[in-house]
């Protein structure tokens, strides 16, 4: 039964209650202000500064530029950061699938921040007292990435959060994922998955395999912790765990997992390509950068069609390299090799700069010896090894390894064959410091087919076929015949090879033949063939030297040469690039085409920035050229050039060799290809011995060119004048020594 009191009570309860929860509300009002007020400031704190979204419309990444040869193969690239872009399509399905599965599970869902993952993540941060924990959608990572620093200070991440959320108002789910997967950094200097497939794998995005992709997409939360090169045990662990969170994720069966899981890394990673021709490419990249500038050519992603040949230049790389070591063998084992111990260097860190390559059969490195018995000597490569034994070194005159060698010292090898497990069957070698130089071109077009400036990049990137100048010796000679037969001279007429002296304010000078012997009255045809001095000095005496130096310019010879008489018989100094461009004219009609290397160059878009060709320039009439192809093919028929008569081939060319044998040299050509090669120290110090241009340069040019003339069995020079043809007589085998400069 209610009361008087009761009743009284009621309507005071329920005023109180009334203001009790006014009280609350208002309460809950002024911390909502608060809140909102304290986010409102940091909002606008943070947003000062930030970052236009709208610049990603316009954004393009740090791209690599590739150089590409005639037949399309990439040959070189240049870099700040290794990325190729790729579009959506481009990335198969299976990457996409493995990188949301392990990165952002509900990226196709959110909005740019996924709320319950921020708050779990917060939530951990704070009961471990870490930041250790993320929850970064791919949205907030690509803010970071391309906006960002990578610090965990928590104005940075209220900056990404805003960025993200920018970003997924502004850009389709495709957009994001695309720039996500061309701007993500994989490790070893490899930005984005297309990037990361062809260095990894060497293959496109769209063609790799669950495996493979998973392994890609593991790399992001950390590229070098999970290296499959540094830590191929920890890399394969993440590439499982993406795996299965893929099967967990219902993108992948069971069945396929488990397969996926089973198989090896298998890691197929590309060498830079940058070390099939490193001369050829660095000139290209000196040129790029004077013209276009560091940055345009670092990070401009543009397209550089070149000249080269890969298949060319790879022989151009053997023929020289395989022609020093051949000379190294003929002197015999010299010894004097480098010891890292004795230097007082740590023998167990100790590296090569060649061990960046990898080694293949055929190759050249310089190996540390790490062991030494009687019967064989353990050397490194790298992470290579192999074994030296006696009959590995038998031209050395040594029975065993032990005799020459000693651990710590640094070896020149061959590599012969490559097998399991890192081991190498190798040949001793030699690096006295000879060094050689190879240039090829197409005689059709001027272009630059081959090119070898030196023994080692690694070790000198001095280029020996654009920036030395070393004397000529006979192979200058062609250049005072031309100058005559331009005078109405042919191969047929007769010259007097006799004794012959100058006198001059410095005293006499008394040249002389290479075998200091004279032949009496002889037709130019044969004083070429065998490379006589004294027929060159008269000839150059008759047409006067000032003449042929004004040819040899002509030819497009830049050295400046004083008008003397020695200058005939090879003193002059040139480039070997501009002595083999000179030579080509003669196959060319008299025709000069400059040398080049770059054919065409597109910026990112695919437009032409420049387009190169060959500036033409008439240096000798036809008749003149088609009678100096007589001259030159008589040299390799029956004179100092005889041996490269045995690849049955139209040829035709010069040998050159500098007083004390101090430089060797052949410039030659067939119908289509011209190539010149060189051989000498850097210091100019002597070859030694009888090491002629025939002796060291032309087995060189013999084994690049019956390569470069492999099916062209019908190609022919043109036809020599009738006065030639009629006046061609059989001519005894000539002597193969070559004619002795001044």
């Amino acid at each position: 039964m209610t009361t008087l009191l009761d009743k009284r009570a009621t309507p005071i309860f329920h005023a109180e209650r009334t203001r009790m929860v006014h009280r609350v509300i208002f309460g809950l009002a002024i911390i909502a202000a608060a809140l909102f007020g304290t986010l409102a400031g940091l909002l606008f704190v943070y947003s000062t500064d930030l970052p236009q979204v709208t610049d990603l419309e316009r954004y393009r990444p740090s791209s690599i530029t590739e150089l590409y040869d005639q037949k399309g193969n990439v040959i070189g690239t240049f870099a700040l950061q290794r990325r190729v872009i790729a579009r959506y399509e481009d990335y198969p399905k299976v990457l996409r699938d493995a990188v949301i599965s392990i990165e952002d599970k509900d990226f196709e869902r959110h909005w740019g921040i996924d709320l319950w993952r921020v708050m779990g993540a917060a939530y951990r941060d704070l009961a471990s007292g870490s930041r250790a924990q993320g929850a970064s959608t791919l949205t907030m990572q690509l803010s970071r990435n391309l906006f960002l620093t990578a610090d965990r200070k928590f104005g940075r991440k209220v900056q990404e959060i805003m960025l993200a959320i920018q970003i997924e108002r502004r850009f389709t789910k495709e957009q994001i994922f695309t720039l996500y997967a061309n701007q993500i950094f994989l490790g070893h200097g490899v930005y984005g998955f297309e990037a990361g497939s062809e260095f990894y794998f060497g293959k496109h995005a769209r063609d790799l395999t669950i495996e493979e992709a998973a392994l890609l997409a593991g790399l992001p939360k950390g590229p070098s912790a999970y290296s499959p090169v540094n830590n191929p045990d920890k890399a394969q662990r993440r590439r499982n765990l993406v795996i299965n969170n893929m099967m967990e994720d219902g993108r992948i069966t069971a069945q396929q997992a488990q397969e996926a899981k089973s198989r090896p890394l298998n890691l197929r990673l590309q060498s830079d390509p940058n070390n099939l021709a490193p001369y050829f490419v660095e000139e290209i990249r000196r040129y790029l950068e004077k013209k276009y500038g560091t940055d345009q050519v670092h990070e401009g992603g543009l397209r550089v069609y070149t000249t080269l040949d890969m298949d060319l230049q790879r022989t151009a790389n053997r023929a020289l390299l395989d022609g020093l070591a051949a000379y190294e063998r003929r002197h015999g084992w010299k010894g004097h090799v480098r010891n890292v111990i004795a230097a007082g260097e740590d023998f167990s860190l100790y590296e090569h700069p060649d061990w960046n390559h990898s080694p293949e059969p055929g190759s050249y490195f310089h190996a540390l010896v790490t062991s030494v018995a009687q019967g064989e000597a353990t050397v490194k490569v790298g992470k290579y090894r192999g074994q030296i034994r006696p009959a590995d070194m038998s031209w050395t005159g040594h029975h065993s390894p032990n005799e020459i060698l000693s651990v710590g010292d640094v070896v020149y090898v061959r590599v012969s064959a490559v097998e399991l497990e890192h081991r190498l069957q190798l040949t001793l070698e030699q690096d006295s410091g000879a060094q050689g130089a190879l240039v090829a071109i197409d005689n059709n077009t001027g272009e630059i087919r081959a090119m070898v400036g030196g023994r080692d990049f690694e070790e000198s990137k001095f280029n020996r076929a654009t920036q030395a100048l070393r004397q000529t010796g006979s192979s200058f000679k062609p250049y005072v015949y031309s100058a005559a037969v331009e005078d109405g001279a042919l191969p047929d007429d007769t010259i007097l090879d006799a004794p012959i002296s100058f006198s001059s304010v410095s005293g006499t000078w008394a040249p002389h033949n290479y075998d200091n012997k004279y032949e009496g009255n002889i037709s130019l045809r044969r004083a070429l063939a065998d490379s006589r001095n004294i027929p060159a000095i008269k000839l150059a005496q008759r047409v006067g030297i000032k003449t042929v130096i004004d040819y040899v310019h002509k030819f497009g010879i830049t050295s400046d040469i004083q008008p003397y008489l020695p200058v005939a018989l090879g003193s002059a100094e040139v480039i070997l690039l501009e002595h083999a461009a000179a030579y080509s004219t003669f196959p060319n009609d008299g025709v000069r085409l400059s040398p080049h290397s770059i054919r065409k160059v597109t910026d990112y878009d695919g437009h032409i920035m420049e387009q190169d060709f060959a500036d033409v320039r008439d240096v000798i009439s036809a008749h003149s050229a088609r009678v100096m192809v007589e001259l030159l093919q008589g040299v390799v028929q029956h004179g100092t050039a005889f041996a490269a008569s045995k690849l049955n081939h139209p040829l035709a060319g010069k040998t050159g060799t500098t007083n004390d044998f101090t430089d060797a040299w052949f410039m030659g050509f067939s119908p289509s290809m011209t190539c010149g090669v060189w051989v000498g120290f850097d210091e100019k110090k002597t070859l030694g011995a009888k090491e002629t241009g025939a002796q060291a340069a032309l087995p060189i040019w013999m084994d690049f060119m019956k390569v470069a003339i492999a099916g062209r069995d019908d190609e022919q020079f043109p036809e020599a004048p009738p006065e030639v043809l009629t006046g061609r007589k059989s001519k005894p085998a000539a002597s193969t020594a070559d004619g002795e400069s001044h």
